[in-house]
């Protein structure tokens, strides 16, 4: 099979060039059956009756069942089945883990659509596996897109890096303008100047660790939906965490109750909300059908640091005044 072959549905992979069966029909007939004739794959016969599966039986146990047994008698009647529109690499994770060396494909009325067989099942493996690891390198789509960007010319990496930059330069901009408009505050008091790069570099953690996570689960399958609330409070229990064990140390080297709460719930809050932009950046660039892993991560962060800045510069002027 071509690689670029690898298509996305069940139904597109199903083959109905495999052995079929009666349920009635004798084991030595159905081997007999066998003999000359060419299949895409004889790994497995599908048992079916007016169109519709009621069982599938491996090669192997076919081949050491009695000779005169019905074949539906020594048939799984009960085999693990997809839906057309199942996703491939759902429908390939389905059979290995059902230990099953193909996988039948049938509609919602029990109608036989095929059978994917066991190399269509490896392949399609391989190249969403090949996806995955190019998606978590913060590629588009493949390895061979992965090598075409590593030997592309200087100006095509100009493209694709520069605007991304030229972002991260406007929020460079705008937080130096917003850290201008809390001037009189700074000068106030200077030791608030001193823990604003901690608070943005710890929300900007929090925020990768989550985004890794995200991605990582949408390049295999997994809905924002199963994540979104652990995500969620665990984001809010790490804030704490941090807040909790940064007010006593503050304290005690600085000297300074108020600047040291307005650290320590900056951070709270700070790393909250960069767990809900680390999940929804990612999600979005998805929703809209772009790789999540080649543009949320420094969209992400100049969003962060923006709200992390503005977070501890307006709680550390509600708590001094």
């Amino acid at each position: 099979m071509a690689e670029r072959q690898i298509l996305g549905t069940a139904a597109q992979h199903a083959s109905t060039e495999i052995p079929v069966a009666a349920p009635e029909d004798r084991v030595a007939d159905v081997i007999d059956a066998l003999r000359g004739r060419r299949f895409d794959s004889a790994a497995v016969i599908a048992v079916c009756t007016s169109g519709r599966l009621v069982g599938l039986v491996t090669i192997e146990r076919l081949l050491v069942a009695p000779p005169d047994a019905r074949v539906l008698d020594v048939s799984d009647r009960q085999p693990p089945v997809v839906a057309p529109d199942t996703d491939q690499e759902h429908a390939a994770w389905a059979a290995i883990r059902q230990g099953e060396t193909g996988l039948a494909v049938v509609d919602a009325d029990g109608t036989f659509r095929g059978l994917i067989p066991p190399q269509r099942l490896l392949a399609v493996l391989l190249e969403e596996h090949d996806e995955d690891l190019a998606r978590l390198g913060g590629y588009l789509r493949s390895a061979a897109t992965a090598l075409a960007a590593s030997e592309e010319r200087v100006r095509l990496r100009l493209w694709h890096r520069v605007p991304w930059l030229l972002l991260g330069l406007l929020g460079a901009l705008a937080a130096a303008g917003l850290i201008g408009g809390f001037e009189a505050d700074l000068e106030r008091q200077v030791l608030l100047a001193f823990f604003i790069p901690g608070v943005v570099y710890m929300a900007d953690a929090v925020g990768t660790q989550t985004e890794t996570l995200v991605i990582r689960g949408l390049s295999v399958g997994v809905g924002i939906r199963r994540v979104v609330v652990r995500e969620l409070v665990t984001g809010l229990l790490v804030g704490l965490l941090l807040a909790l064990l940064t007010l006593p140390v503050t304290v005690a080297v600085w000297g300074n109750v108020g600047v040291s709460l307005a650290v320590s719930l900056a951070l709270f809050a700070a790393c909250s909300i960069a767990t809900v932009v680390a999940m929804a950046l990612p999600w979005l660039f998805h929703r809209l059908g772009r790789d999540p892993a080649f543009g949320s991560g420094p969209l992400a962060t100049v969003v962060q640091d923006l709200l992390s800045i503005a977070i501890y510069l307006v709680i550390a002027r509600a708590i001094l005044g």
